[in-house]
């Protein structure tokens, strides 16, 4: 039974991540910061890491270069919303066996986690599950068109702001699976240097769900304590 140390400062996320892994039959330890990992990975044994790269005390790749020192033939897998090519590139650099950009499908990252460990016992891996970020959706009653910035609701226009355009727009392509807050709050809004606390989210949200949604059409489903899934499928 392979154990894996997930090293992730988002508390739910990092629980959902070690519930779905205990479920699949991993053995999972968590740690939530540099220190914590540098700890366990000296007085235990894993067959893989998953990191995040921003850190309380620290970052991911630094973590990754000293992991790597002190076990050459761990496989490191990078889980973070930090998906700047340069970032991607350094992550590899440093010997990582993969590099996920949250929000990320659970089921993908197990397979990837899977290719990490056979590739580890030089086994044959099957190439990697490419991303698909859709500019446009239709689901029949809703059209939202990414590019153009309009959206249709049962052949009306209706106004969207662009924080929810946003929004919709990391949902709409996660399909599925869930997003959780801290992602969101990361992904839309401090990349543009504009803060918005959690309390701003849900309102935001739930005025959102108001223009889009109807007893017919239920299109989000809140995840208590983690974050939200699309549920809608586009045709």
């Amino acid at each position: 039974m392979s154990k894996i140390l997930v090293i992730e400062d988002d508390l739910a996320l990092s629980a959902g991540l070690c519930f779905e892994l205990d479920a699949s039959g991993y053995i999972t330890v968590a740690a939530y910061n540099c220190r914590k990992a540098l700890r366990l990975l000296e007085e235990d044994h894993f067959d893989l890491a998953l990191m995040d790269v921003n850190l309380p005390d620290g970052n991911g790749f630094d973590l990754c270069a000293r992991s790597k020192e002190m076990h050459p033939d761990l496989p490191v897998i990078f889980l973070t919303a930090n998906d700047l090519e340069e970032d991607v590139l350094n992550g590899f650099d440093l010997g990582a066996d993969d590099y996920i950009t949250k929000p990320f499908n659970m089921q993908i990252l197990k397979r990837r986690i899977e290719v990490a460990l056979r590739r580890n016992h030089d086994s044959t891996a099957p190439a990697p599950v490419p991303d698909h970020d859709p500019d446009c959706y239709d689901d029949g009653s809703l059209r939202l068109d990414f590019r153009a910035l309009t959206a249709v609701r049962n052949g009306e226009k209706i106004t969207i702001t662009p924080n929810e355009y946003r929004l919709l727009r990391v949902l709409t392509s996660n399909a599925g699976n869930v997003v959780t807050r801290q992602i969101l709050l990361e992904k839309l809004w401090d990349c543009d240097g504009n803060f918005i606390d959690d309390h701003t989210l849900t309102v935001t949200m739930n005025r959102l769900r108001a223009k889009i949604e109807d007893k017919a059409h239920p299109r989000i489903r809140t995840v208590r304590g983690m974050g939200y899934i699309w549920t809608g499928v586009s045709v």
